[in-house]
Formats: C-alpha cells, sequence, structure tokens
C-alpha cells in the first residue's frame, strides 16, 4: 500500500433518456482521482504517470479550469473564495479521466474540496461539452457527516446538442472513500428527461493498477469521444433533432447554494 490519498477507481458509468425516445448506454470504464498536492510525488515516483508532461498516463492543469495551464489549486482556491469558502490549505481532490497517450476528454469532472480537518467543504461538477467550452457549477456542502449529498441547481450550460439548456440537475453523491457514487438526475418542466450515474471501486494507485488499467481499457479517452459520437448518431436514428447551440454563460463558474435540507443519510 502507498500513502497517496491519490487512486484510482474502476468502475461503470450509465446514461438513460427517458424521452422523448427511450435510450440507455453503459460503459465500463476507470477514473483518476487526483489529489492535487501529490501530483509532483506521483510524476517523480510513478514512471508511467506525468504531471503536464506526456507519458502513457498524464495529468495536465491545462485541461480543466480555466484552461490556460496555471496552477489548478490557485484557480479552484479563487473560484471558493468568490463563493466566500476558505479551505485554510485543505485537500483538493478531482475524479476524471486521465491522459491517455497525450489525449483525454473529460464530460465531467468532480472536485471534492476539504477543509484541514478532513470535512468536505465544496463539490464544484466541471462540465465540458465537444464544441471545446466548459462550464462548472460550485456547491458549498454543510459538514454534518452525511454520507450522501443531495443537491440541486438550474441548468446554465448546452451540453447534449439535443437537449435545450432549461430545467435542471439534481444529485446525489456518496463521497469518495473505498467506493464513489454521484448520480445526475436532468429535468425540465414536463418532468424527469435523464438520468446520469457513475459507480466506482478504489485501487490503490500503483504502477501495477496502471498497467492493469491500460491492458482492460486500452485508449480509454479515444473510446469515449468515440461513444459520445456514436450515441449521438443513434439518437439521430431515433428522431431526434439537433437543439441550437447559445453561448456559453458569461460566468464560467455558477455558485449554488444548497438547497435544504441538503445532505441526507445514507
Amino acid at each position: 500500500m502507498n500513502e497517496w490519498h491519490s487512486a484510482l477507481y474502476f468502475g461503470e458509468v450509465m446514461h438513460q433518456r427517458v424521452r422523448p425516445r427511450r435510450h440507455r448506454l453503459s460503459y465500463r470504464v476507470f477514473f483518476l482521482f487526483a489529489d492535487l498536492d501529490e501530483l509532483a510525488d506521483l510524476h517523480g515516483r510513478l514512471p508511467l504517470f506525468s504531471h503536464n508532461r506526456f507519458n502513457l498516463f498524464s495529468f495536465f492543469d491545462k485541461d480543466h479550469g480555466s484552461g490556460d495551464g496555471g496552477p489548478l489549486r490557485r484557480w479552484v482556491e479563487r473560484q471558493l473564495a468568490e463563493a466566500g469558502i476558505d479551505l485554510g490549505g485543505g485537500a483538493i481532490r478531482l475524479l476524471c479521466f486521465p491522459r491517455v497517450l497525450g489525449y483525454v476528454f473529460n464530460p465531467l469532472t468532480v472536485y471534492f474540496c476539504y477543509r484541514p480537518n478532513g470535512d468536505l467543504a465544496a463539490i464544484l461538477y466541471e462540465v465540458s461539452n465537444t464544441f471545446g467550452e466548459r462550464h462548472t457549477y460550485l456547491v458549498p456542502v454543510e459538514a454534518d457527516g452525511a454520507a450522501v449529498l443531495s443537491h440541486r441547481c438550474d441548468k446554465e450550460f448546452y451540453v447534449s446538442p439535443f437537449n435545450a439548456v432549461e430545467g435542471g440537475y439534481s444529485f446525489r453523491v456518496e463521497p469518495p472513500a473505498e467506493s464513489i457514487s454521484v448520480v445526475i438526475n436532468q429535468s425540465d418542466a414536463e418532468g424527469p428527461l435523464l438520468h446520469a450515474a457513475l459507480r466506482a471501486k478504489r485501487v490503490p494507485l500503483t504502477q501495477a493498477a496502471l498497467l492493469t488499467a491500460f491492458v482492460r481499457y486500452p485508449l480509454l479517452t479515444l473510446k469515449v469521444i468515440a461513444g459520445i459520437h456514436w450515441e449521438a448518431l443513434r439518437l439521430w436514428g431515433k428522431g431526434l433533432r439537433l437543439v441550437d447551440r447559445p453561448r456559453p454563460p458569461a460566468r464560467p463558474v455558477t455558485v449554488v447554494m444548497p438547497s435544504k435540507p441538503q445532505p441526507t443519510k445514507a
């Protein structure tokens, strides 16, 4: 066992559209769970992993946040400060796909932001679409020890070319431990529209685990973007038509105040 909080998570992602045509997809995947303060150590001690440098697996700051390549922790702390949250140096850990042989596309990156005592202070949902646009929803978290967190927000960003920017999302999250679960339900004025979920189990981040990930899921990130376009083609074949894409929100981060009651017990 190593001493890192960083890890890999092996599991599954699922999407299910309930209207106007039913459509379901499910894929086996793996995720990198990266503690931003551990990236330099991971880079130095795992020959197959690099930070801001090409490798079999890598993590680039420019793939997230503002996209300017600056330190990602600094960007996250600035967004939290604007929302009135001071981590006091606490950990920032994010769940995402790593680059594989230099390529990555992350439809969703989830940031877990902790206070020094280990309490979760905020979750950031960073959403990217296939048009090169990105938007983040920042949700403050109340520290009451809940095992499952629930919150909702209005939809502000164009993601699927078949869905208008209207309605909202509800989230149900089991924060990372030996397993992790993120469930997102999208609804509009007519009711439920789309259900999405990721569920995965933690594996220590080692050379052997990285090799296993590559053997099980070679070129995973290329398959992600190919899968998105394949499923879009299938939806087109079922009669869905494209919705005009509006300009992205003027502000790249939407701060979402949690509804009451915000957490629920498992």
